[in-house]
């Protein structure tokens, strides 16, 4: 029997078992707070690097000729931690893992499938990415309408969207587009907010008449 995390596409990651040099991640991705996240390093490197800042709590011993320096990881947090971020991070790590991993994956997963769909049937759009499985996101381009007008419009609407680069501008010159936006769902997101999505865009297309 293959369960939720398997069956789309979402496995543990063992850092051990692949050999992981280091591993990063943000936690304001995750529902935490912005300015933390999580970063891994295997044991022998990290051992094996000198610290990047120096500060109170990385040190072991300070003498006139020189410092040693405490075991990985503390060698690398000089100074007072942020204590509190942290506190927060794991808390949101709890949340997600009581909601479940695979479970939010579907959700994800479900509503950027729902709003792929009913985008599609909007006029002169062009939808970038897959059709089928894809991440909890969808990314567009409205015919003659600049990614940063479709964004202003939609705030008006109550909806939140990117458009940009998308820190990616060699993609958008290869697809052709100075811009595009973006449409992100997460544990919040509904159904239903795809339905006032497409009515915010279905006003903005009327409104520059590119239908």
């Amino acid at each position: 029997m293959v369960d939720a995390a398997q069956s789309i596409g979402h496995e543990l990651l063992d850092v051990q078992a692949i050999g992981c040099d280091f591993l990063a991640f943000s936690g304001h991705k995750m529902a935490g707070p912005t300015g933390i996240g999580v970063l891994y390093g295997r044991r022998e490197l990290l051992d094996s690097m000198p610290p990047w800042q120096t500060g109170g709590g990385m040190i072991s011993v300070v003498e006139y000729t020189g410092s040693r320096w405490k075991p990985s990881p503390e060698r690398f947090e000089a100074g007072t931690p942020n204590v509190a971020d942290a506190i927060a991070l794991h808390s949101a790590m709890d949340y997600l893992d009581g909601l479940g991993r695979a479970e939010i994956g579907l959700h994800d997963h479900a509503l950027a499938e729902t709003a792929y769909a009913a985008l599609s049937e909007l006029p002169g759009i062009r939808i970038l990415g897959p059709s089928g499985r894809r991440a909890g996101l969808v990314s567009f381009a409205l015919r003659d309408v600049h990614a940063h007008d479709v964004v202003t419009f939609a705030d008006q609407d109550g909806v939140a969207l990117r458009g940009g680069h998308h820190c990616n501008q060699p993609l958008m010159k290869k697809l052709g587009l100075p811009s595009s936006v973006r449409a992100s769902f997460y544990v919040y997101n509904s159904p239903g907010e795809i339905e006032v999505l497409v009515t915010s865009l279905r006003k903005i297309i009327k409104f520059f008449g590119t239908s």
